[in-house]
């Protein structure tokens, strides 16, 4: 078998969105690669017929950003968005299946969001900012760009594209709402719309609104307010009427488990439908009768079919499936999910299972060794059940232990480890094992696939029992003889960064660290992050709280940087919004004032995630020399 290496783990493309024709006899896709070169991202759009992969083919020949594929109610016609005429602005674009041929349906000066092919094959819903007016073009050319906030800010709205004058129009509704998502009802009814007052991230998402929009007469209804961060809305016949589903936060907790929310829209009754669930939806697919959904249930996935008055499970799937796409009939259904050793890629089949992989995206990492994955079940300090992963050296077994440890805490903290292939540009269990190290993967309470319980708990919590949750993990290897108590290690990004930052501030027992976009003042957060109200539910409180100290300074690694003597790498985008900067430059600071041993780096250009190749790279081989040099003397 050959080895890894960090070209390998970045220069790979990956399979994103899969569209499955209403037929069920394609499935469109998107390739993308998991790095960026140049300014743009090139992606392009492949073919799959479902009973004979081999025929896979690419859509489109252009060097452009190309996504969002949709498909026409006859499966003739591909809808899809491409900035192949002016990098950096999509417009909608079709390609005839019958002869290959393809062509742009818009030139919409501020490019296209998204868009919705509607049953009457004439029409297609389009989401996109207003066009620049001559005011703000002079406005730019005398350089009178002063922001007011709350002026003048960008809003998606709903437009209507009629196919056969290449016509726009912009229907006169939902005031000056941001548009965020469009469903229209199966038999060609209205549209849902979902709205936010702001494309504020902050404030958008507990402003949600759902409407009803009809494209014959161009009016619309408000069906009053959604929960905290709504999306993912299909349509369902019921025995009295239609009904409308979406995924919200379970309230009144900003930081809580995701629900499936059903409104019967004549009635306006509202159901949570999947309370006191040990499970947490993470996807709806519409069908023409009851909707699916798929679950993440513990370290795997479930999909079950809503039905009137239960929920019916239909099958079982190892570790994640993202991006269900399934057609009208609800008989057959697309997904992206891998194994253990294997990146996702498409898979089709029945809901009930099993699913057949139609695509093989990463053919070079065939041949290449891997350490051995496998999952852990534990109970924490007060009983509650745990899941996790384990991955060691590659080429070793348990009994050859032990190991140095490093642990690798998940973001989110709304997120999960699921028993799928661990290797990606950041620091990844089977980047570390192809070194010699053995990798935890704890999934503490605050995580995803637990049930809504599990997830609210650490709102105003954090760092405090999904700590003791993860230090349980650590001592069962040690216990079990697979990790060496004198070579431990711990690293994260976003708040998995929080929680490799708190370690190191609450005891000694990790001979290094990295941090990585991580969180260290969560009053900061609140303040200056784009997601300031979800950060001040998981710190407790914001500076504005009344005079200090507040619940968030006790939970804030800063608070304890005197403590600190742990070697600790700090890695984080220069231009991150969602983390700024500055809770770096923090740490570092606080690290230098304290005289402890650290290393900061900073990416250009860079947001939340490292996207540029040469970044990725760096951070895969600057993670491993930093182990390498505190852990592997």
């Amino acid at each position: 078998m050959s080895g890894l290496t960090a070209e390998l783990v970045v220069d790979g493309r990956e399979p994103r969105t899969p569209a499955l024709a209403p037929n069920g006899r394609l499935v469109c896709y998107v390739l993308a690669p998991i790095s960026r070169t140049g300014d743009r991202l090139d992606t392009a759009l492949w073919l799959v017929d479902t009973e004979d992969a081999a025929a896979s083919r690419r859509a489109t020949a252009d060097t452009a950003t190309e996504s969002r594929p949709r498909w026409s109610a006859d499966s003739a016609t591909l809808f899809f968005l491409s900035d192949r005429a002016e990098r950096g602005t999509p417009q909608l674009h079709r390609l005839n299946l019958a002869d290959g041929t393809t062509s742009t349906l818009t030139s919409w000066r501020a490019g296209v969001i998204d868009h919705l092919p509607l049953v009457d094959p004439d029409l297609v819903a389009l989401l996109a900012e207003d066009e620049p007016t001559e005011h703000d073009a002079r406005r730019a050319r005398d350089r009178d760009d002063a922001i007011v906030v709350g002026e003048g800010e960008p809003r998606a709205r709903l437009r209507l594209l009629d196919l056969r004058t290449g016509r726009i129009t912009t229907p006169d509704v939902f005031a000056d709402r941001h548009v965020l998502e469009l469903r229209q009802r199966p038999d060609g009814g209205p549209l849902a719309v979902l709205t936010g007052a702001s494309a504020d991230s902050d404030y958008g998402p507990r402003t949600g609104h759902l409407h009803l929009f009809d494209p014959a007469t161009g009016t619309a209804e408000n069906l009053g307010p959604v929960g905290a961060d709504a999306r993912s809305l299909a349509w369902w016949p019921g025995e009295y009427g239609w009904h409308l589903c979406y995924l919200a936060l379970t309230p009144p907790v900003l930081q809580a488990g995701t629900a499936v929310f059903d409104l019967a829209v004549d009635s306006r009754v509202l159901r949570n439908r999947t309370a006191g669930l040990s499970m947490c939806p993470t996807t709806l697919g519409e069908t023409d009768g009851a909707p699916l959904v798929v679950f993440a249930d513990g370290l795997n996935s479930t999909v079950a079919r809503l039905g009137p008055t239960d929920l019916t499970i239909l099958s079982h799937h190892p570790g994640r499936l993202d991006a269900l796409t399934t057609t009208p009939a609800g008989d057959e259904i697309a997904a992206l999910t891998g194994t253990r050793y294997q990146p996702p890629n498409v898979h089709v089949g029945p809901p009930t299972g099993p699913l057949r992989r139609i695509t093989d995206t990463r053919p070079e990492l065939n041949g290449i060794a891997l350490g051995t994955q496998r999952p852990l079940a534990y109970r924490a300090a007060d009983g509650l059940d745990l899941d996790g992963l384990l991955v060691l050296p590659v080429e070793r077994t348990a009994s050859e232990g032990p190991f140095p440890l490093v642990t690798i805490v998940h973001g989110g903290p709304y997120d999960r480890y699921a028993d799928r292939c661990q290797l990606f540009w950041f620091p990844s269990a089977q980047w570390l094992a192809a070194a010699g190290y053995a990798v935890l993967l704890p999934n503490p309470r605050g995580g995803q696939g637990h049930g809504h319980q599990f997830a609210a708990s650490v709102a105003g919590r954090v760092g405090q029992q999904e700590w003791t949750d993860i230090l349980t993990g650590i001592d069962l290897l040690i216990a079990e003889g697979i990790a060496d108590p004198d070579r431990l290690g711990i690293a994260g990004w976003s708040h998995g960064g929080f929680l490799s930052a708190w370690a190191v501030s609450q005891t000694d027992r990790f001979r290094a660290a990295l941090v990585g976009a991580g969180i260290v003042d969560w009053g900061m957060l609140a303040a200056t992050g784009d997601n300031g109200q979800f950060e001040a539910a998981l710190g407790g409180s914001t500076g504005w709280s009344g005079i200090g100290p507040h619940p968030h300074d006790a939970v804030s690694p800063i608070s304890f940087a005197s403590r600190i003597r742990t070697p600790v790498l700090i890695l984080h985008g220069a231009e991150d919004t969602n983390v700024p900067l500055g809770q770096a430059v923090y740490l570092h600071r606080a690290l230098r004032h304290f005289d402890v041993e650290h290393e900061f780096v900073m990416y250009p250009r860079e947001g939340h995630s490292i996207r540029e190749r040469r970044h990725q790279l760096d951070v895969l081989r600057r993670t491993r020399a930093w182990f390498d040099r505190w852990l592997m003397p």
